[in-house]
Order: C-alpha cells, then sequence, then structure tokens
C-alpha cells in the first residue's frame, strides 16, 4: 500500500510540474505574408512547427495563388483576399523569367542586355505586388479584422513585398525568411550587411570567395548592374510606401525595420563573409530523416541491386521540356547500369529506357536518404541541394534559372556537384556526368563531409528558427541586434563627411604651409638682396 501511495504521489508530482510549464509557455498570434513556389514550402514548415508548440497561425492569401491552397482541415488559418488578377497571369510571368534563363544565360557579351530583361520582368511582378498589397490595404473590413485579432509578429518573404509595410500598419514586430545571400542588393542596403567585392561574390553572378583578376571586375560590374537595375523600380515603392504610411520614408527604410532576417543557408553551403547579429541561418529546416517509400517504388528501387539508383528532379516550376530535349535526356538515362527515378510531368520521351520510371510527384527527401541512392539530378533549386546535403549525396546540376546557377557554382566549388549547360546538353554530357559523381570517390566523400557539416550544430535549423520567432514575440522585437547603420546617411555610413572634413583640414594645412614657405622664401631673397646691394 505504501509503495502505491509513492507511485501516486509521484505520479501527481509529475501532473503538477507539466501544468506548470505549460501554464508557463508563451502562446503567440502570428501573421504570414508568404511567396509563392519553394519560399512556401519552407515557410509552411515553419508554420507547421509553430502550431505543433501551440501558437496560432493565419495565412494571407490571395485567391490567384498558386501553391498556397487554403483547405478547410488545415491546422493554419486562411485569410484569403480577391486580386483583379487570374492564375495564369502569374504562370506566364514564371514562364516569361525562365525563358530569359534559358534562352539568354548572360554571358560577358550580353550582361547588360540579360538584366535590362530582367529588369523588366522584375517591374511586372512589382506592379502585380501592389495590385496584391492594395488588396489588403484597402479592405477596411479586412484591415478592421487584422487589427482586432491582436497579433503579435508578421513573418514575411521579401521577394513578395508588402508583409513589412502591412506590419508597419498593425503596430506588431516583423521577421523575414529569405534564400538570397547577403550579396543581394536588398541585404546590401536594406539590411545593412557588409559585402566587401574582394571576396563577397554578387548574386548571380556564379562566382566564388577566390576570385581572379578578371572575376573581381566581373563581380564588382554585378553589383552595380543590379543596383541600377533592382533600385529601377525601387522608387515606385517609395512614393507608395510614403503615401500608405502618410509620411516620407523609403522601401529600404522600411525593409531595414525587420527584426530578424532567418537565411536559408548555412556554412555548409554559404562561402564566409560578414554577417550581422539579426541575421541568423537556418538552411535545411525543411530536411528529416527518410520516411519508408511507397511499396511499388521501393521494389524498384531493390531491384537495381548493387548498382544503386538516380534520383532527378527539374522541380515544380519546369512543367514540361521540348521532344528534342526530353528524348536527350532519356536516352542518356537509358544507358546507365543504375535504375533512375525522374519526376516529369511532360509527354512520356520516346527514347526511355527499361531502367527509367517517371513520376508526376516523388518523395525526393526519403530517396535522397534510401541507401541505395548514388546522385541526384538537380535543377540546383535550394530545397533539393539542401536534401542532398542533409543526406550526403553528391549531385549533377543542371541549372535553369534565378540562384540555381549560383548554388551549383557553390556545390561545385565544395567538390560535391558537376554542372552542365541546359542549353547545350548532349547525351554523353550526362552520362560522363553521372559516372563521374557516382565512380569518383571524391564526390561523394564531399557530399558526406558537407553533411557532417550540416548536422553538426547545437540547435537543428527549424528549432532555430522557431527560437527567434518566439524571441522576437517575447520580447516585442529586437532592437538591441540592430546595427547603428540604420541611422546613418549613406555619406555618413562610408564616412565620406568625415573624408570631406579631414580632406579639407590637410588641405588647408597644406595651403597655409606653402604660403609660410613662400614668404619665407621671398623674405629670405629680399634679405640676400638687400646684403648684396
Amino acid at each position: 500500500m505504501a509503495t502505491k501511495a509513492t507511485g501516486s504521489k509521484k505520479y501527481l508530482q509529475l501532473l503538477l510540474f507539466q501544468v506548470a510549464i505549460l501554464g508557463s509557455v508563451f502562446c503567440g498570434n502570428v501573421l504570414v505574408w508568404p511567396t509563392e513556389g519553394s519560399h512556401w514550402l519552407n515557410v509552411k514548415i515553419v508554420i507547421q512547427e509553430l502550431i505543433r508548440r501551440g501558437h496560432s497561425v493565419t495565412v494571407l492569401v490571395s485567391n490567384a495563388s498558386l501553391f498556397i491552397k487554403p483547405r478547410a482541415e488545415a491546422m493554419e488559418k486562411f485569410e484569403v483576399y480577391n486580386v483583379p488578377f487570374k492564375k495564369d497571369t502569374i504562370e506566364n510571368l514564371i514562364e516569361d523569367v525562365v525563358a530569359l534563363w534559358l534562352n539568354n544565360r548572360p554571358t560577358t557579351l550580353t550582361f547588360w542586355q540579360f538584366y535590362k530583361e530582367l529588369g523588366k520582368l522584375s517591374k511586372h511582378w512589382h506592379q502585380m505586388n501592389r495590385v496584391m498589397c492594395n488588396a489588403v490595404l484597402t479592405n477596411r473590413e479586412m484591415m478592421a479584422h487584422l487589427q482586432g485579432s491582436s497579433y503579435d509578429l508578421l513573418l514575411s518573404d521579401p521577394v513578395t513585398l508588402c508583409g513589412d509595410l502591412l506590419a508597419l500598419k498593425l503596430a506588431i514586430p516583423f521577421i523575414y525568411s529569405l534564400r538570397f545571400s547577403p550579396a543581394s542588393t536588398v541585404e546590401r542596403h536594406c539590411g545593412k550587411i557588409p559585402a566587401p567585392p574582394s571576396y563577397t561574390p554578387a548574386a548571380l553572378s556564379e562566382l566564388t570567395d577566390y576570385m581572379s583578376f578578371s572575376e573581381r571586375i566581373k563581380n564588382i560590374v554585378s553589383y552595380h548592374l543590379q543596383d541600377y537595375v533592382f533600385q529601377s523600380y525601387w522608387g515606385e515603392w517609395d512614393i507608395y510606401y510614403s503615401k500608405v504610411l502618410g509620411r516620407p520614408t523609403t522601401l529600404c527604410e522600411t525593409m531595414g525595420k525587420a527584426e530578424i532576417w532567418l537565411i536559408r543557408t548555412y556554412w555548409d553551403f554559404e562561402f564566409p563573409r560578414p554577417f550581422l547579429p539579426n541575421f541568423e541561418f537556418v538552411g535545411g529546416l525543411h530536411c528529416q530523416p527518410a520516411k519508408p517509400l511507397p511499396k511499388e517504388m521501393e521494389e524498384f528501387v531493390q531491384s537495381s541491386g548493387e548498382h544503386g539508383i538516380v534520383v532527378f528532379s527539374l522541380g515544380s516550376m519546369v512543367y514540361n521540356l521540348t521532344d528534342e530535349k526530353s528524348n536527350v535526356i532519356a536516352k542518356a538515362l537509358s544507358q546507365l547500369p543504375q535504375k533512375v527515378i525522374w519526376r516529369y510531368k511532360g509527354k512520356k520521351p520516346e527514347t526511355l529506357g527499361s531502367n527509367t520510371r517517371i513520376y508526376d510527384w516523388i518523395p525526393q527527401n526519403d530517396l535522397l536518404g534510401h541507401p541505395l541512392t548514388k546522385a541526384f539530378i538537380t535543377h540546383g533549386g535550394t530545397n533539393g541541394i539542401y536534401e542532398a546535403i542533409y543526406h550526403g549525396i553528391p549531385m549533377v546540376g543542371i541549372p535553369l534559372f534565378a540562384d540555381q546557377f549560383d548554388n551549383i557554382a557553390h556545390m561545385r566549388a565544395k567538390g560535391a556537384a558537376v554542372e552542365l549547360d541546359f542549353s547545350t546538353l548532349k547525351m554523353q554530357d550526362l552520362v560522363d556526368a553521372l559516372n563521374t559523381v557516382i565512380n569518383n570517390s571524391t564526390y561523394k566523400e564531399n557530399a558526406l563531409r558537407l553533411s557532417k557539416i550540416h548536422h553538426d550544430q547545437p540547435v537543428k535549423p527549424l528549432d532555430r528558427a522557431v527560437f527567434w520567432i518566439e524571441f522576437v514575440m517575447r520580447h516585442k522585437g529586437a532592437k538591441h541586434l540592430r546595427p547603428a547603420a540604420h541611422h546613418l546617411t549613406w555619406y555618413q555610413y562610408h564616412c565620406l563627411d568625415v573624408l570631406a572634413f579631414l580632406s579639407t583640414c590637410a588641405a588647408i594645412a597644406i595651403f597655409i604651409l606653402v604660403k609660410c614657405c613662400l614668404f619665407c622664401c621671398r623674405r629670405c631673397g629680399r634679405i640676400a638682396k638687400r646684403k648684396k646691394e
């Protein structure tokens, strides 16, 4: 009886302890301003973890969204707003962006023309972005509802602007979640990240941190071209933000108010460079141990024997390929001793081999984590690259657009990938590249080295991301982490006023010194002349 009473007492104490812990847990109310595509997949993982920890999450989504599908059974809430354009408008713009890179990959001679065309497409995106912004900010009923919901924080992706503006209107702190490296225009100018061009490659430059003289020239030109092209439409946002807030301001000033910048990379991927304390790395937050494959897929994988399998995906943004290109790829894959699982929605290629299976969708993370997987053919999306890093799989990169060229350049520099040019891709190129990463052990060793670096962190990326979101909610911001650079003008930041003052003082001192010397020379000359007389 005594043992039973003691056990009951311990159980009661444990129960009271758990209740005390639960009572002290802070449960916040989070509003999300998302971006389409892979950006949404990353934020969705964070949302699910926030909900698991007891937070309430609401997602603002337009009725024209391609990837974000409001569902009644979803754990997160959705606030849907109407926009005067259809999903086709977004799809067509994405297709134009992809086509620009596929048909006009920038070279030394076409650099300027490429950035001009990219600037035009960016302008179309921002025009559409402002329409989305207006649809929320001018909707009095929705704004009244949002203001009455007592949100503690807004989580935003700056690729789709307006989340920061909405946060200021609701008087709540906001956090950015983004992929681009600190060399991009927004982080440098608005986040105040230092970016020495001597060893910090500009975004989209495909350079590494070790640059030759000619590459440093290209890097500096890339910085200035990006600044020129992307700042060309900032003026319109400056006017818009000033109008909405009712006071003179700029887009960059508003973006600079972000409490934390959650960067979706890590040092397994990045090159060393300076950062600020309100920038946190959460690359690979979506990665997880592999789960069992569907029965039919597992049987196909096991049938590969000692040769193993190759996983192939060009992501969700490329729906199909030309018949010529798909047949070139299919024929190359048919030459391999490995079995191939290819994610592809287009027409079945005539040259498809018996060793290749095509699927509309594949459990990519689970396949990359399978012990029989030998290589990953990827377009270079950040999510796929991190899944390959997580599981230690070497890659064959076929970048298509945007940051994918930079991503593959990083993996190539770290010895974990071979890069192919999609526009000139030949059957033998793909066969040779796959044989290289599979049969040359250094690629696997480098991939495993990156995997060890990724796993050797004191806190998991997802936990780190959620910690900083909860931190900002608990402390109503993180102003103590923001550098004083945000309060300086551009000439103060670069100390041009100090240089001007010191230069002026030096010029005055030299002027006085010269005048004194001339005076002394003339005086000495007159004295000498008098003595001669």
